[in-house]
């Protein structure tokens, strides 16, 4: 059994479900405390080796699924290693992309060139990006959004564009037709 069972980022038995990232189906990848684990132990790391700072990739578009995620966890967990951190070291969370979306920093990675094939999205953990889950999806549209060319390998490359245009109709549906994504 999985230490923390019930996500299917960490249960064999239930499958990443394809779709596009807004998408509620998109719950079933919550990992509980997920950011909070891990940062505790970096920001442990980072004062054992006299580092000040901690940086994080959570982003806008994550605030949706992932309370851990959101500028207010971002701002009590400082809170939280000043307190625990207090007279050892002054180790800073950094987080440059909790307010913006992933198209943002698809924008920001084609004008510093970085190289996208050579960074990892896919959370079905194949060989090569599913092209289906919600973090293929979305790293599609936003690398296509901030017109970056994307030369990674996916399974099924165009998948996203259905995702998207079915996401879109879900929301037009209820009545939520503002494009902000």
């Amino acid at each position: 059994m999985p230490f923390l069972p019930g996500s299917s980022l960490t249960s064999d038995d239930i499958d990443v479900p394809d779709g596009h990232y807004a998408e509620e189906t998109m719950r079933i990848t919550v990992v509980p405390n997920r950011n909070a684990i891990m940062l505790a132990v970096a920001f442990g790391a980072a004062a054992s080796a006299g580092a000040d700072a901690v940086a994080a990739a959570v982003h806008g578009g994550d605030h949706f699924i992932y309370p851990d995620c959101r500028p207010d966890f971002i701002k009590s967990f400082q809170t939280m290693q000043d307190h625990a951190l207090e007279g050892v070291k002054d180790v800073k969370l950094y987080t440059p992309f909790v307010n913006v979306s992933k198209a943002d920093i698809a924008l920001e990675a084609g004008r510093l060139g970085v190289p996208v094939d050579l960074t990892w999205s896919c959370y079905k953990g194949g060989e090569t990006h599913c092209g289906r889950c919600g973090t293929c999806v979305e790293r599609r549209e936003a690398l296509e959004l901030a017109r970056v060319k994307d030369p990674t390998v996916y399974v099924d490359r165009d998948y996203w564009k259905q995702a998207r245009a079915d996401h879109m109709a879900r929301k037009f549906a209820k009545g939520e037709n503002d494009d902000a994504e």
